[in-house]
């Protein structure tokens, strides 16, 4: 055999190692959070995010309506985004799962050195290079370069692969109805703090009115003081209702601009935006009137309940994945190789293969298997229990949607009969008052009554309508219907 030149492959060897690890070791460094998000904000999208990919931030028109409210938010809420992304992921683990199925093909390449007579016997054959004088108690120093192509599928695997692959085709489809949840939690928000933004800004108004009321008042009652007409505790006593006009409008605009930083941040906007908003154009859900046809409607549609069944079916699957662990598992194996004393030395005629099947039952584990069957069956329970829970919820959120509504429409009734008592009672104070028949005491009272009659008032027409918005959501009409099951 050609001397081995161990002063020329030391030094190259160790630099090659050197220069591996070195190459290892500086992929390996954690990338920063900027640097992730500059890379993944310049990556062209693929697949499904291609398609369904929103925007990182919604522009609101200055002039918002409640149906562009739940479109932006649709499409730029990160609620869905995160959706999307869990789908992405269950469709990957699909394709993770569907490659059990096709054989594994590896490239090898390996060097030997040594002095082991049963290893110096395997290298040389293979080489075709085997002395006619070699002392197989004693051969010597070998030396071999192996390049290899390897092949393994498996054939039988107690079914546990198409289990793997079923179970992850039902993580899609529950992925899929996570999806639909977050998007009918998320069109109900996004009508309750329309509504909400709504009541706000009535509530402003009527505080501003009211101001306006008893400022106009005490410009009155202040002539009438300098003549004399009146005490100076009536001008006192106006001038406390004016500064409690001006807390509460102070207090209702504010609330007026959180309401629209908070829909703002469900339509995935800036907080900051300025817009306002606009009346009609609301999205409409076809609901049943009695509370027994919804919450059988609730109970067909609603998509918790098709994700808590999935996952049930799920974990059934997942027992019998675990059972199959008692049974064994058959490969066929192939390799072809050549053997050499160097690589330049490689020759085709000399190629080697061998080919075989191989069969492998595992006796005893450690009581492992049972565990896991154990273990699997306990999540199927859960499963089970939580079925039952997430039902029950359902059902009870169906009930108090229909009593909420029912509620509200008493109220909202009760309120306009008020809000026109409260009207026809302050013009007749107004009257008493200004001819000296009421005090100032009582005008207050009546003005103060008129306020929070129109408040209420304000308050009962948007809860109507934000109710009648929950009783579309606990029947899970705001999700937009598609086929959850992946396509083959």
């Amino acid at each position: 055999m050609p001397a081995l030149n161990h002063r020329a492959i030391g030094p190259a060897a160790v630099l090659a190692l050197a220069l591996a690890l070195g190459a290892g070791c500086a992929k390996t460094q954690a990338p920063s959070y900027q640097a992730i998000k500059a890379d993944y904000a310049a990556a062209p999208a693929k697949g499904e995010r291609a398609a369904s990919a929103a925007l990182p931030e919604a522009k609101v028109p200055a002039s918002l309506s409640l149906r562009q409210a739940v479109g932006l938010a649709l499409a730029h809420s990160p609620d869905q985004e995160m959706a999307l992304a869990r789908i992405r992921q269950s469709e990957a683990l699909v394709d993770q799962a569907l490659a059990a199925f096709w054989p594994a093909i590896r490239a090898q390449g390996a060097y030997q050195r040594g002095d082991a007579p049963s290893a110096y016997l395997f290298a040389t054959i293979d080489q075709r290079d085997l002395g006619n004088n070699v002392n197989f108690n004693q051969p010597g120093t070998f030396q071999n370069f192996e390049a290899a192509l390897q092949g393994q599928w498996n054939l039988y695997r107690g079914g546990r692969d198409l289990l793997k692959q079923r179970m992850a085709a039902t993580g899609v489809e529950i992925s899929r109805l996570d999806r639909q949840s977050v998007e009918n939690a998320l069109v109900a928000s996004v009508i309750q703090a329309f509504y909400n933004g709504l009541a706000a800004r009535d509530f402003a108004n009527i505080a501003a009115q009211s101001q306006k009321t008893v400022e106009s008042q005490l410009s009155s009652m202040r002539l009438r003081y300098e003549a004399g007409g009146v005490l100076k505790a009536d001008v006192l006593s106006l001038q406390v209702r004016l500064a409690q006009a001006q807390e509460e409008l102070v207090r209702a605009e504010n609330q007026h601009r959180l309401a629209l930083a908070a829909l703002a941040n469900l339509m995935g906007a800036d907080p900051d935006s300025v817009f306002s908003l606009t009346e009609g154009d609301a999205p409409q859900a076809k609901t049943p009137a009695a509370y027994r046809e919804g919450l059988s409607l609730a109970l067909e549609l609603r998509p918790e309940l098709k994700k808590a069944r999935r996952q049930v079916e799920r974990a059934a699957m997942a027992v019998s994945q675990a059972r199959s662990g008692y049974l064994p598992t058959l490969d066929a194996q192939g390799k072809v190789y050549l053997d050499a004393y160097t690589p330049g030395q490689f020759d085709g005629d000399n190629t080697n293969w061998v080919a075989g099947l191989v069969l492998n039952w595992d006796l005893f584990t450690g009581m492992s298997t049972d565990a896991q069957v154990r273990a699997a069956t306990a999540n199927l329970e859960r499963m089970l229990a939580a079925d039952r829970k997430t039902t029950r919820q359902v059902q009870l959120e169906v009930k108090s949607a229909y009593l909420n509504l029912t509620a509200s429409q008493a109220r909202c009734r009760v309120s306009q009969a008020s809000l026109a008592s409260a009207d026809q009672s302050l013009i007749l104070v107004q009257r008493q008052f200004d001819g000296g028949a009421a005090t100032v005491t009582r005008y207050l009272e009546a003005e103060l009554d008129l306020t929070r009659a129109r408040q209420r008032a304000a308050a009962a027409r948007y809860d109507q309508a934000k109710a009648g918005a929950d009783i579309a959501r606990s029947l899970g009409l705001w999700a937009r219907r598609e086929d959850t099951r992946r396509a083959p």
